[in-house]
C-alpha cells in the first residue's frame, strides 16, 4: 500500500512542472561534477566531436557543442517566440492596460543590471558581457514561486511569467542586435523569401503547425549562415503560427503544448549539462570579485530587483499601471530577485559575450552562484511577505 502510494507521488512529481526544474539542477551537478573529475577530458572531447554534412552545397559539420547551442535552442527559442506571441495576441500582453506593468518592470530589470555591469567593465576586455545580467531564465523563476503554492496571489505568478516573456523577448532583441556576426544579405535574403512562404501559409489559413517546420528548418540554415544568431530563426517562425484568442485550441497552441515538455525536460538539460562542465580552479573563484564577477553578481542580484521595483512603484504612484492584486511592494522585490535566476539565457549569451573559455567559464560560475543566491531569496521574501498579508 505504502509503495504504490509513494509511486503515485513520484509519478505526480514527474508531470509536475517542479520536475522540469528538478531535472535542470541535477544535470547541472552531474555536469559539474564530471568537469572536476577524472572524466573531464572525455566530456570535452565529446562536446568537441564534430558531424554532420560538409560539401560544396550544404555546411552542416560542427561540434556537439554547436549543435546544442545552435541547434536544439532554436526549438528553444521557438517555444519561446510561441509564448510571446500567445500573450500579445490573447495573454497577459493583449491590451496596454494589462501589459504596461511587466513591460515597464522587464525594461527596467534589464537595463539597471547591465548599467551596474557596464560601471564595472568599461574599458576592459569584459566590456561585450553586459548583456549577461539582463536575462531571466522563466522556467526556474516560474518553478521557484510555484513552490509558495497559494501563499502568494495567483496575480503575483501571472505578472512574473509576463514579465519574464517580455525579458526574454529584450534578450532576444539583444542577441539579434548586438551578439551577431557580420550579415551576409544573401543568406538573409533567402531567409527572408522563407519566411515569406510561411506568413503565406497563415494568411491561406494552414492549420497543420507542422507544415511550418519544414520551411522553418531552411530559415534556421539560412539565418545560420547570415550571421545573425540561429537561434532567431525559432522566434521568426514563432511569429508566423496562427492563433486567436478564442477558446478553441490553434495551431500555435497545439505546437506550443507539444514542445513544452521536450524542451523542458529534454533540451533545456541537455543544453544545462553541455554548458556548465565547468572545471573551477581557485583563479576562477577568485574571478567571481573580478569586474566581470562583480557586474554579473551585482547586475542580476542587485540590478534586476531595482531596476523592477521602482518601474513598479513609478507605474503605480503615476497611475500608468497598478501593482498586481493582493501584492505590495515586498512581493514585487520577492519576484524582482527571482528575476535575477538568469541561468539559461545568461549562460547563452555567456557564450557570445567572449571568444576566451576562461572569460566564459568564470561568467558561467557567476551566474549559477548568483542565480541560486537569487532564488533562495526571492524564495524566502516571498514566503515572508505571504505571512505579513
Amino acid at each position: 500500500m505504502a509503495s504504490s502510494i509513494n509511486l503515485k507521488i513520484f509519478k505526480e512529481f514527474i508531470k509536475s512542472s517542479n520536475f522540469g526544474g528538478f531535472l535542470l539542477f541535477l544535470c547541472v551537478l552531474i555536469s559539474l561534477i564530471i568537469a572536476n573529475s577524472s572524466l573531464s577530458d572525455t566530456l570535452k572531447s565529446v562536446l568537441s566531436y564534430e558531424f554532420g554534412v560538409e560539401n560544396s552545397w550544404i555546411h552542416l559539420k560542427y561540434s556537439t557543442s554547436m549543435w546544442i547551442n545552435d541547434g536544439l535552442m532554436a526549438i528553444f527559442f521557438l517555444l519561446v517566440g510561441l509564448e510571446i506571441k500567445r500573450e500579445i495576441v490573447e495573454g497577459e500582453l493583449s491590451s496596454p492596460k494589462k501589459a504596461i506593468l511587466p513591460i515597464l518592470a522587464a525594461m527596467g530589470g534589464a537595463i539597471v543590471p547591465a548599467l551596474i555591469y557596464i560601471c564595472f567593465n568599461i574599458g576592459l576586455d569584459t566590456s561585450g558581457g553586459w548583456g549577461i545580467p539582463m536575462a531571466t531564465d522563466i522556467a526556474f523563476a516560474l518553478a521557484v514561486i510555484s513552490l509558495l503554492d497559494k501563499r502568494i496571489p495567483i496575480s503575483l505568478k501571472i505578472f512574473l511569467a509576463a514579465l519574464a516573456i517580455v525579458d526574454d523577448l529584450i534578450a532576444i532583441l539583444v542577441i539579434a542586435l548586438f551578439y551577431s556576426s557580420g550579415i551576409d544579405l544573401v543568406y538573409l535574403m533567402y531567409a527572408g523569401v522563407g519566411l515569406g512562404v510561411l506568413v503565406l501559409m497563415n494568411r491561406l489559413n494552414v492549420e497543420n503547425p507542422y507544415l511550418y517546420l519544414i520551411p522553418g528548418i531552411f530559415i534556421w540554415y539560412f539565418v545560420h549562415h547570415s550571421g545573425i544568431h540561429a537561434t532567431i530563426a525559432g522566434v521568426l517562425v514563432a511569429m508566423t503560427l496562427p492563433t486567436n484568442n478564442t477558446d478553441q485550441e490553434s495551431p500555435l497552441e497545439r505546437l506550443e503544448h507539444a514542445l513544452v515538455k521536450p524542451v523542458n525536460f529534454i533540451i533545456i538539460p541537455i543544453f544545462a549539462f553541455a554548458n556548465t562542465n565547468i572545471t573551477i580552479y581557485n583563479e576562477m573563484l577568485e574571478g567571481l570579485t573580478s569586474p566581470l564577477g562583480l557586474g554579473i553578481l551585482l547586475g542580476l542580484l542587485v540590478g534586476k530587483p531595482i531596476g523592477i521595483v521602482l518601474s513598479s512603484i513609478i507605474c503605480s504612484r503615476f497611475g500608468i499601471g497598478q501593482l498586481p492584486e493582493g501584492s505590495n511592494l515586498n512581493h514585487i522585490l520577492g519576484v524582482g530577485l527571482l528575476a535575477g535566476i538568469g541561468f539559461t539565457m545568461s549562460i547563452f549569451i555567456s557564450n557570445l559575450s567572449f571568444n576566451s573559455e576562461i572569460l566564459i567559464d568564470e561568467a558561467k560560475l557567476a551566474v549559477l552562484l548568483t542565480s541560486l543566491i537569487a532564488g533562495v531569496l526571492g524564495y524566502l521574501i516571498l514566503r515572508k511577505s505571504s505571512k505579513i498579508n
